[in-house]
């Protein structure tokens, strides 16, 4: 298991890396103005789960893998880019189309949180340089490692979750303006697309 004293140095360092702004943030709160506070709610969780896949892959040794196959890590981020991308269009498409957000299910909202957190070589490389600062050898490994992704994987749902909300909040305060409507397609549309440029002109350092 892991130790208190652990435990007390790694909560703190995680939550302030969850509040400071990022791609899942920014998802979040696209979700949230394009479909509403529920699927907002799934994307944030979906994001969470595929951070917790990203600590027990670093348990199983997910940097020798990508040492093995340094092309692994690049496929991962062009086919990111091309989901964004898909997403951006289809936040574009129903803004203009239907004049508002997308009839989006909670079980696609997870998904697509899922895909677009586990396509981010950037929270691999994240998750493989800071999660390890914390794990002692001599104890059980993949039992830390899922103790510790857990406990980044909650303080990023609470974050994601409360951006997403607020931004689904707004949007059904707002459901009765077509012209608001039309902005929230664009405004998520653009959020996406830009995630995806950041995400195509990823350096590794």
């Amino acid at each position: 298991m892991i130790e208190p004293a652990t435990l007390l140095a790694f909560v703190p360092a995680a939550l302030a890396l969850n509040l400071t702004p990022g791609a899942d943030m920014m998802f979040c709160l696209g979700q949230g103005m394009r479909a509403g506070a529920r699927p907002a709610l799934a994307a944030s969780a979906g994001i969470s789960a595929g951070v917790f896949v990203h600590a027990l892959a670093a348990g199983l040794g997910l940097r020798a893998l990508i040492a093995a196959l340094p092309g692994a890590l690049e496929a991962i981020r062009w086919a990111g880019v091309a989901y964004l991308l898909w997403l951006a269009f289809g936040a574009l498409r129903a803004g203009l189309v239907t004049g508002g957000g997308d009839a989006l299910s909670a079980r696609a909202a997870f998904r697509q949180g899922l895909a677009v957190n586990l396509a981010n070589p950037k929270v691999i490389l994240f998750v493989l340089a800071f999660v390890p600062q914390f794990v002692d050898p001599a104890r059980p490994v993949m039992a830390q490692f899922a103790g510790l992704g857990a406990v980044l994987a909650l303080g990023g749902f609470a974050v994601n979750a409360g951006v997403g909300l607020s931004a689904g909040g707004l949007g059904r305060r707002m459901a009765g303006s077509a012209a608001f409507a039309r902005g929230a397609g664009w405004l998520s549309a653009g959020i996406f697309a830009a995630l995806a440029v950041r995400l195509a002109v990823f350096q590794k350092g």
